[in-house]
């Protein structure tokens, strides 16, 4: 974790997972992954995009996923959202690294920051689900965009030198 990722698949799979994740143990979610990849096409927003009221019949059936209605249509709204920004600022990459904390705004031990905060804000203006700051900043930390590991720490000090050679995209 807090290793930088601009590679828009893997970003879609992870903000898609921490939906899936809300109310939920991390373990389980954990546990399913390679369910959840299967069921939702390599997490391919392009594919997914496509699914209709049949797929989320399918999926609801899937005993190896989180049968959860709410967050199956999600996901599938949120892979239609995602091909719009791509439309829009270019790679979903570019979005939300545009969202990185700087300086001071780097949280430390927190469940929400101000740049959650904000890209959720933004997600949830443009239609997205199951998006919320807390979703959003835990996230933001799997993928890189914050680094707060404790000072000392040897996977800090990696991240940061990772995140110090990484080329934001956009």
């Amino acid at each position: 974790m807090g290793f930088p990722i601009d590679d828009d698949g893997r970003l879609f799979e992870k903000l898609s997972l921490e939906g899936f994740q809300s109310g939920l143990s991390w373990r389980t979610i954990l546990t399913k992954r390679e369910n959840f990849r299967a069921a939702f096409d390599g997490f391919d927003f392009n594919r997914i995009a496509t699914f209709g009221d049949a797929d989320v019949e399918r999926l609801l059936q899937d005993a190896g996923i989180v049968r959860h209605r709410g967050k199956i249509e999600a996901i599938i709204n949120n892979a239609r959202r995602a091909q719009e920004l791509v439309r829009e600022a270019g790679s979903l990459a570019a979005y939300v690294w545009h969202y990185e904390p700087q300086g001071d705004d780097i949280p430390y031990l927190a469940s929400t920051s101000p740049a959650s905060v904000a890209m959720s804000k933004d997600l949830k203006k443009r239609g997205w689900a199951f998006v919320g700051p807390t979703t959003v900043h835990a996230f933001m930390q799997a993928m890189g965009l914050i680094n707060d590991h404790a000072e000392g720490c040897v996977t800090r000090a990696k991240a940061e030198q990772v995140r110090a050679g990484f080329r934001r995209p956009g």
